[in-house]
């Protein structure tokens, strides 16, 4: 293949991926027990969501978060597969309830994982924290801090229901309380790619665009070039994020509506810190139940449509759209480690679909997405109120519904399923999703591509090319 360089010159790869991972151990050094105050000595601490800092509530002194240590940072030079030790498989029957002895006065002191990573010590009420990992999903390597406030969450989730009360079902608004609303730390996956892109397919270029025929009968047809067209190049992909709740993941079905919780990232991953059970004090969680091996599909098809997106960067002379044919991606190095992100979360049970509903707040970001149960009737006496007013204009033949020769009116026709169909997807939201092609940080190196032209098309009726898929998403879950 000729290839015509790009800035800077092609990085050539012929390395082979390790097939055996490397497990890098994220809780080195931690032990199970007391977490104590560096200045006074106290077990009583928690997170400062102002400062992001832990502060123990007894002398108020705050301190640092930990980094983790031994993850790599430069994704350009990562090899083989990396894998923190809190993204091990998980062990089924793997014992949740632990039992600590308080090194304070010897009391045993009963932790259940399923529920919480701390609890007091019943005699000298000082705190004992679940600080190793254990094989069971409920320590990760990392945990991102809650910095947006509970009465912010309230005040977003508020405001997103407060602008949907028309056809909000009446038992939803007769119960609907922001005061409600939890605060959870939720299992995710956050991966690492260092990968070589290859893409080859062929492209349109406008080169004309005309009318034939007359009044009614009026066409317009273009012509284009059509090119072969073909990229490669060095893809860095951090802080790709999936959810490892295979529940919280799964979202087909009309009776589903996981996709909010997906659709307010990204998280600003980069910030977490080293896990430390103070963090979730005031918080709950729910452990991961997932391994790396049931995700790597779905972060490989990922992966390929951040690559997709980022050789969209190179292709604006193909204004009709580009349609690949062949697209490869060879991982050089992917790294992988479990996380506890921050969510805000307004869950509300629709008894008569059975149907759960959310409203999701990133803790982080405090974007805000939501599902709020609909009045079906109340949508459709409304949608068909509008169907009338549409065929009545329809029916009058106003002058204004006719722009060059085209009777817009016919529009009218179908002006209340048009209405339903907006206010349902307002209210429902089914299609919001994380946009992981573009909001996930990557970059594109090493650039080689390659653009011949093929021949000249006259006379297509499309405006765009047919099959043209290079803005497609192949990843989504939802």
């Amino acid at each position: 293949m000729n290839w015509t360089a790009g800035e800077p010159e092609m990085y050539q790869s012929g390395g082979q991926v390790v097939n055996e991972p490397v497990i890098v151990q994220t809780d080195a050094g931690a032990k199970d027990g007391q977490n104590k105050c560096p200045k006074c000595g106290a077990t009583d601490i928690s997170l400062n969501v102002n400062k992001g800092l832990l502060r123990c509530n007894f002398c108020r002194h705050e301190f640092e978060p930990e980094k983790v240590e031994g993850l790599a940072t430069d994704i350009r030079n990562l090899s083989g597969t990396v894998i923190g030790s809190g993204a091990q498989d998980i062990i089924a029957g793997t014992d949740e309830v632990l039992t600590f002895k308080c090194s304070s006065c010897g009391a045993e002191v009963v932790i259940d994982t399923a529920e919480a990573m701390q609890a007091r010590c019943h005699w000298c009420r000082n705190t004992l924290s679940v600080n190793q990992q254990i094989p069971n999903g409920a320590v990760p390597d990392v945990v991102l801090p809650f910095k947006i406030k509970k009465e912010e969450a309230k005040s977003s989730i508020a405001k997103f229901v407060g602008k949907r009360q028309f056809f909000a079902h009446p038992q939803f608004k007769q119960e609907f309380t922001a005061d409600n609303v939890m605060g959870v730390y939720l299992p995710y996956m956050v991966v690492d790619v260092n990968a070589c892109a290859t893409l080859q397919g062929q492209g349109e270029h406008e080169v004309r665009r005309y009318t034939r025929g007359e009044g009614k009968n009026k066409v317009t047809l273009y012509d284009a070039d059509l090119f072969n067209v073909a990229r490669e190049f060095d893809l860095v992909v951090e802080g790709l994020t999936v959810e490892s709740s295979a529940d919280k993941r799964e979202s087909r079905g009309s009776a589903k509506t996981n996709n909010i919780i997906n659709s307010i990232m990204p998280f600003d991953t980069e910030n977490g810190v080293k896990w430390n059970a103070n963090y979730l004090k005031g918080y709950s969680s729910e452990k991961r139940d997932t391994n790396v091996e049931q995700l790597k599909g779905l972060v490989n098809k990922q992966a390929k449509d951040i690559a997709r997106y980022k050789a969209n960067d190179t292709l604006k002379h193909y204004d009709r759209g580009v349609r690949w044919s062949n697209e490869s991606l060879e991982v050089k190095g992917e790294q992988w480690k479990a996380a506890y992100l921050p969510v805000w979360l307004y869950s509300y049970h629709q008894k008569n679909k059975n149907m759960l509903h959310y409203v999701a707040v990133n803790a982080r970001t405090k974007e805000t997405m939501g599902s709020v149960p609909i009045h079906t009737p109340k949508l459709l006496v409304v949608s068909a109120i509008v169907e009338v007013i549409g065929f009545l204009l329809w029916m009058l033949h106003l002058p204004f519904l006719i722009v060059d020769d085209f009777d817009f009116g016919l529009l009218f026709l179908t002006l209340g399923f048009v209405y339903y169909g907006i206010m349902y997807s307002r209210y429902r939201n089914q299609g919001a999703r994380h946009h992981h092609e573009k909001e996930t940080k990557s970059t594109m190196d090493n650039l080689r591509q390659q653009d011949i032209f093929v021949k000249r098309q006259t006379a297509l009726r499309n405006a765009k090319m047919a099959g043209a898929n290079n803005k497609s998403v192949r990843g989504s879950i939802f």
